[in-house]
């Protein structure tokens, strides 16, 4: 076995037979982690986000209006999964809203979805990755200056772990979801006890004065309403993942609808539950988190611009257990560790959702089929490929990468929510059943809020977020969708040109009056006198090797050896007058076209296949590869390479068939 292959087996593991198929579908208590742990962990860094933004106008906006924000951000997350409900059941085969856009609004809104998606898809990986480094960064200060590479590695990690198979990677990742929902359970319920029975005590950032921004000062009624639709816009984050489950549906086992939209309702009452109790708790406790350390005065002074400020899930940890205690520490880890796991649910809606749009001909069709472990090998190294670049451009800074977000979600939704709406009309024209047309028109009325929430929320996000990153969002869902038009037009074109015609004949059926073969020979060796006797073997009318005259020594000695061996075949000597090889190949072949367009002109072309080393690619002459590439493109010539299997080869052959045996 060669080593490469080796490598991968060791890695990826032993290839799966295709009707093994069904092994690897998630029963919903790994499709829960799985496809739902990047909405869950989002709550992680949306209530930060929330209070933040509102701490631009000081203290007592965080308390008199984050829990304000809080519920306005459960109430969409309400609306959008009871819209993604309708979906699942709408669309049991998968896709989510692109499928749901592409049959309903048409290709070009599905382009839009798709773009949208994918820039979504991608920002989740780098930002859920960045943030999980940043939260172990804190607790291990030697982590402290390589978080991109510590990032890219961790990226790679899930890479592989997503190679082996989707339900792998789903058992692997079930423990730290589950651990981080129990220690988040436990916060929760000890918090709440304490402060029904008096004792939840107040947060050291209670002791700091939170003063206004510069500019924030003396808010206008507009002015406040603006910041506290751009802390909603924020706060949306934890709306993102929603779509995963929509998207992973084929991953599920069946009743896959059943199980995709038990899955979406236990996800949406364990964010909702969480961002409402930490927002009420961080209000409780006197929470403060300043995006600028100017901001806060402790005894009327300025404090140090390298003041350390915890994440509100920190401050509230040790505001419930204690600063030090074990409950502490625990939810760092399984906070920091769901973040890091959070980006598996774009390495499987990702992969999915590139394989449909490439067997839409939108994508390369190198991402439609499985790779052998029955997972998306080639759309999991993409998504890969692309998440640690953002890595490494923005240096897994998350306050960075966090602007870009969110823009893509809602885009994506509001379009799918008005494809369903459409959907649902054209499925009540032809509906009888007057059951099946009241559940029908419920749907279709979820839908329409769906999709005029969504559009509100969307139309905040761009209005408060567009120079904030938003606008870049934007643009690289515009140049996607542009690069995925110039796919399909170009797989739509090729198409074309080579389907058969409806009835008749076309030229492709055409027979060929006559044959004429050329063996090229650069040399007088095995492969080639191989390549003499097959060319002889196919009888055509006309046989003629030909040669290049690069070097007058090697071209004699060429013909000396010709005729020493009685060839029956005439040798072609082809003029070089600049030492080139292939167009005097290429130029004679236009020729034999040229006077003879009726026939067929054949080129045999030796190739010597052995066992070769990675580093043989770099020393390989590569006159041949040029030759092809020319020949392929001559109308009305063909191509036969006639190989010439070395030793090495066949002994490798023979020990990979030993191994697999």
């Amino acid at each position: 076995m060669e080593s490469g292959n080796l490598l991968k087996r060791v890695l990826v593991g032993r290839a799966l037979r295709t009707d093994r198929l069904n092994d690897t579908l998630l029963p919903r208590r790994l499709g829960l982690p799985v496809f739902a742990s990047d909405a869950i962990s989002s709550v992680a860094y949306a209530v930060d986000e929330i209070v933040l933004t509102l701490a631009l106008a000081g203290g007592a906006a965080i308390y008199l209006h984050s829990w304000e924000v809080g519920v306005g951000v459960a109430l969409v997350m309400l609306v959008i999964v009871a819209s993604y409900r309708q979906a699942v059941y709408a669309y049991p085969g998968g896709g989510g809203d692109y499928e749901v856009t592409r049959r309903n609004l048409g290709p070009a809104a599905g382009v839009t979805v798709g773009s949208a998606l994918i820039v979504d898809y991608i920002l989740t990986v780098a930002v859920s990755v960045s943030a999980g480094v940043q939260n172990a960064a804190a607790a291990l200060e030697f982590l402290r200056g390589y978080e991109s590479a510590v990032a890219a590695g961790l990226v790679a990690l899930m890479t592989l772990l997503n190679l082996r198979g989707v339900r792998e990677s789903g058992r692997a990742l079930a423990v730290p979801v589950y651990a981080f929902l129990g220690s988040i359970a436990l916060l929760i319920v000890v918090g709440v006890v304490q402060q029904v029975t008096g004792t939840l005590g107040q947060a050291a950032s209670a002791r700091y004065e939170l003063l206004p921004a510069e500019g924030y000062g003396e808010l206008t009624t507009l002015g406040l309403i603006f910041l506290l639709l751009r802390s909603f816009a924020s706060g949306s984050v934890a709306l993102t993942g929603v779509q995963g489950v929509a998207n992973g549906v084929p991953a599920l086992r069946r009743p896959k609808s059943r199980n995709a939209a038990s899955i979406l309702a236990v996800m949406a009452a364990i964010s909702i539950t969480i961002t409402v109790s930490v927002l009420w708790l961080t209000r409780a406790s006197g929470i403060q988190i300043a995006a600028d350390p100017a901001q806060l005065r402790l005894d009327g002074q300025p404090v140090s611009e390298d003041l350390v400020q915890d994440t509100v899930l920190g401050q509230l940890s040790k505001v419930v257990f204690g600063t030090g205690s074990f409950g502490v520490l625990l939810v760092a880890i399984t906070t920091g560790v769901m973040l890091f796991v959070a980006a598996n649910t774009a390495f499987n809606g990702f992969p999915v959702l590139a394989s449909r749009l490439a067997r839409d001909r939108f994508l390369p069709r190198g991402l439609v089929s499985r790779g052998q472990r029955l997972a998306y090998s080639n759309g999991i190294l993409l998504l890969a490929g692309a998440s640690v670049a953002l890595v490494l451009v923005y240096r897994a800074t998350v306050t960075e990468l966090i602007q870009m977000y969110i823009v893509g979600v809602f885009i994506s939704f509001t379009v799918s929510q008005i494809g369903l709406v459409r959907h649902w009309n054209r499925q009540l024209r032809t509906e009888l059943s007057v059951r099946q047309r009241v559940g029908m028109i419920r749907s279709r009325t979820i839908n329409q809020v769906g999709a005029t929430v969504s559009a509100l929320v969307l139309a905040v996000v761009v209005l408060t977020r567009f120079t904030h990153g938003a606008g870049l969002s934007l643009l690289g869902i515009g140049l996607i969708g542009m690069g995925m038009t110039m796919v399909y037009r170009y797989h739509r074109t090729m198409d074309q040109e080579i389907s058969l015609a409806d009835e008749g004949v076309d030229a492709s059926q055409v027979v060929p009056s006559r044959v004429h073969a050329l063996v090229y020979v650069p040399r007088l060796d095995r492969p080639t006198m191989r390549a003499l006797a097959y060319a002889r073997a196919t009888r055509p009318p006309t046989l003629e090797a030909v040669t290049v005259d690069v070097v007058p020594e090697a071209t004699a000695l060429l013909h000396e050896q010709w005729t020493e061996r009685e060839l029956p075949i005439t040798l072609r000597t082809l003029d070089s007058p600049y030492r080139e090889s292939v167009r005097p190949v290429l130029d004679y072949v236009r020729r034999v076209r040229r006077d003879r367009p009726r026939d067929v002109v054949v080129v045999y072309v030796a190739e010597y296949v052995g066992r070769e080393g990675w580093w043989v690619r770099f020393i390989r002459d590569r006159t041949l590869e040029r030759l092809r590439r020319g020949l392929l493109r001559q109308p009305g010539v063909m191509l036969v390479i006639v190989p010439w299997q070395g030793a090495g080869l066949e002994q490798a052959e023979q020990a990979a068939g030993e191994v697999d045996a």
